[in-house]
C-alpha cells in the first residue's frame, strides 16, 4: 500500500493552489463571485479531479516512466498500479459527483473535464494535440466554475479568459513535451505563453492590474530563459510555468476590480512555487 509521501508525489499536489486560483478566476470573470459553500465546493470538486487526472497518468504512463523516469512511485515499486488506478477513479467519480450538487450546467461540465482528463491520460504520448486536450481542461475549470455561480450563463469574459489560458496551457504543454528530452527544438509553439497579454486591451487596466501582468510577464520570460540557456533547465521551467498559472489569474481577477482575489491569486503563485520545492510538480 502506498504511503503519504508517495500519494503527494502521485496527485503532484503542489500544483493545487493554481487550481484553486483558476476556480476563483472562473467565478470572478462570471461577475458573480460566490458565496463561501458553493466556493468550498468547487475548490474540492476540481482538485478531486486534478488529482484523480496525476494518479491515472502515473498509472497509464508506468511503462514509460519506467525507463525515463524510475524515480516515479509505480516503477520505484512505491504504489501499486491497481490501487493507483482505484483512487485515480474514486477521486475523478467524487469530484464529478460533488459538481452534481451545484446544477445541471456544473455538472455537464464536470464530466466534460472528466472526460478529457482520461483521453489525456490514455492518448497523450506521441498525439501531437495533446497540448491542446491539456489546455482544455484548464479551460474547463473556468468554465465549470462559472457555470457553477451563474446557473448556466458563459459571460463574454469567460470565453475570452478561458481561451486565452488554454493558448498559455498549450504553450506550456508543449514545453512539458520536451522535458525528458533535455532540450526545446523550437521556440514559435510557446507563442501562447504571450496570450494572456490579450486581455489588457478589453479594458483600462488599473494599477495593481498592470503590477500583476508585468509579475506574470516577467516570471515567464524567466521561465523561458531557463529552457534555452546555454545549460536548459527543462523541468525547472516547466514547473515554473505551471506557478505562473496563478499570476494570470490574480491578473484577470484584477481586472475586473477585484483586488483581494488577485491577491489571493498571487499567494496562490507563491505557495506553488514553494510546494513544488518539496514535492515535484512535473
Amino acid at each position: 500500500m502506498m504511503n503519504w509521501r508517495a500519494a503527494l508525489q502521485l496527485g503532484r499536489v503542489s500544483n493545487l493552489p493554481t487550481v484553486w486560483s483558476n476556480v476563483a478566476a472562473g467565478a470572478a470573470l462570471s461577475g458573480l463571485p460566490p458565496g463561501l459553500p458553493v466556493l468550498a465546493r468547487l475548490l474540492l470538486a476540481l482538485s478531486l479531479i486534478y488529482i484523480a487526472g496525476m494518479f491515472l497518468n502515473d498509472a497509464h504512463d508506468r511503462r514509460v516512466d519506467a525507463i525515463e523516469r524510475p524515480e516515479r512511485p509505480i516503477p520505484s515499486g512505491r504504489a501499486g498500479v491497481a490501487e493507483v488506478f482505484v483512487c485515480g477513479y474514486a477521486m475523478l467519480a467524487g469530484g464529478v459527483l460533488l459538481l452534481a450538487g451545484l446544477g445541471v450546467p456544473a455538472l455537464l461540465a464536470g464530466l466534460l473535464l472528466a472526460g478529457c482528463v482520461v483521453g489525456y491520460d490514455l492518448h497523450h504520448k506521441q498525439n501531437r494535440f495533446s497540448p491542446l486536450i491539456m489546455g482544455l481542461c484548464r479551460a474547463l475549470v473556468y468554465v465549470t466554475s462559472a457555470l457553477a455561480v451563474t446557473g448556466g450563463r458563459l459571460p463574454p469574459p469567460v470565453w475570452l479568459g478561458a481561451m486565452l489560458l488554454l493558448a498559455y496551457l498549450v504553450g506550456l504543454s508543449y514545453a512539458a513535451k520536451h522535458e525528458n528530452q533535455g532540450r526545446i527544438g523550437k521556440l514559435l509553439p510557446l507563442c501562447g505563453l504571450a496570450a494572456p497579454l490579450l486581455y489588457l486591451f478589453t479594458q483600462p487596466p488599473g494599477w495593481i492590474a498592470l503590477l500583476c501582468l508585468a509579475l506574470f510577464a516577467l516570471w515567464v520570460v524567466r521561465c523561458v530563459w531557463l529552457a534555452f540557456r546555454r545549460q536548459p533547465d527543462i523541468r525547472a521551467a516547466v514547473g515554473g510555468l505551471i506557478a505562473g498559472i496563478s499570476l494570470n489569474d490574480a491578473f484577470l481577477m484584477a481586472m475586473h476590480g477585484l483586488p483581494l482575489w488577485a491577491l489571493g491569486g498571487a499567494l496562490a503563485f507563491v505557495l506553488t512555487h514553494r510546494f513544488q520545492q518539496r514535492v515535484a510538480g512535473t
